[in-house]
Order: C-alpha cells, then sequence, then structure tokens
C-alpha cells in the first residue's frame, strides 16, 4: 500500500493565502500545515485554523520579512534594512555566509513564537527555500533541544521518524496539475519503511504574493484539489494510505 503525507507550507504569508489554505484544511484533507512564525500574518493564520487538529510544524524562514530577532544581533541573515535577505542571494553564493550562532537564534525565536500562537509544541522544524548547511545545523539542534522532530538523512535518503520519504513538489511545472501529480507520487513503488511527501502551498493570492513568490497560480491550484471529494475517493480506490505527522 503507496503511503501519502501532504504538507501545506507558508501558512502566514498574506491575509489572502491564508484564508485559502484554511479552507483547504477545512475539507479534511490536510492536516499538516507548516508556520513561517516570523511573518505579519502568522498569528491571523494560526487564528483560521483554531478547533481544527491540524498538526503544526515551524517552517523556519530566513528569507521573507522581518525577523523575531533584533536585526542588530543576526546581521549576516538581514539587509541594512533589517529585513532578511532574498533567496536568491543564498543560492547564488559560494559559500555559506549564514552565521550558525545568529540563525540559531532566529530559529529558536521561530519555534517558541509558534509554541505561544498555538499553545502546543510544534511537531517538527524543517527549512524554508534556503540552502544553507548552518540554517540546517541550527534547525537540528533546535529540535534536539525540544524533543521534537526535523528532517534526517538515513541509507535511503531523508526520514521522519521511521519513514524514508521520496519527496514530490511540482508546483513550479507550467502545466501543473496537483491531483496528476498526487496520482504519479502515490504510484511510485515503496517499500513497507517508505513513504512520499507532497509538499503544497495552497492558498488564495494576493498582491503580497504576486510580487514575491514564483509560485502564485499553482496555489490557487491547490486549493481546489485539497477540497476535491474526488481525492479521497481515489485514495481508498488505490489502496493508498494518507498519513500525518501523527503516525510516524
Amino acid at each position: 500500500m503507496a503511503k501519502m503525507l501532504v504538507r501545506a507550507d507558508d501558512l502566514g504569508y498574506s491575509e489572502a493565502f491564508n484564508y485559502g489554505l484554511a479552507r483547504a484544511v477545512k475539507s479534511g484533507f490536510l492536516r499538516c500545515v507548516g508556520v513561517m512564525p516570523n511573518m505579519e500574518w502568522a498569528e491571523h493564520g494560526v487564528r483560521q485554523l483554531d478547533g481544527t487538529d491540524v498538526i503544526f510544524t515551524v517552517h523556519a524562514n530566513i528569507c521573507q520579512g522581518k525577523p523575531i530577532t533584533d536585526p542588530k544581533l543576526i546581521p549576516s541573515l538581514v539587509d541594512e534594512n533589517g529585513i532578511f535577505k532574498d533567496k536568491e542571494i543564498y543560492r547564488s553564493a559560494k559559500e555559506d555566509f549564514v552565521v550558525l550562532e545568529e540563525v540559531l537564534m532566529e530559529v529558536e525565536a521561530q519555534f517558541l513564537r509558534l509554541k505561544e500562537l498555538t499553545g502546543k509544541t510544534p511537531f517538527m522544524v524543517e527549512a524554508h527555500a534556503v540552502p544553507s548547511a548552518n540554517f540546517n545545523k541550527a534547525i537540528a539542534m533546535v529540535a534536539a533541544k525540544y524533543g521534537v522532530e526535523s528532517m534526517k538523512f538515513g541509507p535511503k535518503g531523508p526520514m521522519i521518524g521511521k519513514y524514508s520519504f521520496k519527496f514530490s513538489m511540482d508546483s513550479g511545472n507550467p502545466d501543473y496539475n496537483p491531483f496528476e501529480s498526487f496520482k504519479k507520487a502515490a504510484s511510485q513503488p515503496m517499500e513497507e519503511d517508505e513513504a512520499c511527501l507532497m509538499v503544497l502551498h495552497p492558498g488564495y493570492v494576493d498582491e503580497y504574493v504576486l510580487t514575491t513568490s514564483y509560485i502564485t497560480t499553482a496555489r490557487a491550484l491547490e486549493v481546489a484539489f485539497c477540497v476535491n471529494p474526488e481525492v479521497p475517493k481515489w485514495c481508498e480506490e488505490n489502496g493508498v494510505q494518507l498519513l500525518t505527522y501523527a503516525d510516524l
């Protein structure tokens, strides 16, 4: 039986985005959500999901918006205005310029902020968009300090809990169809200790999303996918088990 874990990222990105993601969660199909705790709309996003059984993770963010930490304490992460450096700066750098001690402060601050907003310990800490060894190290250190999960790497690749994960995120494809991507991902051969993690960004689009993200139309398409009653029906007919982080 194929096992699929579907996670939505970016809660808190914008007001409109939050409304779309909340609709996707309330359909019942989507139950794992990554929050960007530093963003202006983080609390608004969390409040949209009050009363649901959603499992929150820290979608640790060092490339969008303002940090929680005093910018003066984390100069390697911010520009002259105290705003996080753009993801393309990290991606184009020849060396990892992220200072471990600085990013550790910010990741921990984001972890504690999400705990404050939800009243619960986040299940996991994972990274948003930035390729940095020190960023990943800080995430692992914060997760270990608070006894929660982070992505590890085993003999088969990325691991969460007892499962090795294949990975699916096709939202950048020009002919993207979320349902077809889901079917393709779920049709991969998987051993008993393997599952597929499908990462979505379901939400509605406003000016902020349009001007700051390359993922635009795909976000609305993913809301439609999550609320489509044919999706759980297809899973049942094809023997696909839907996992949440609680199953790991």
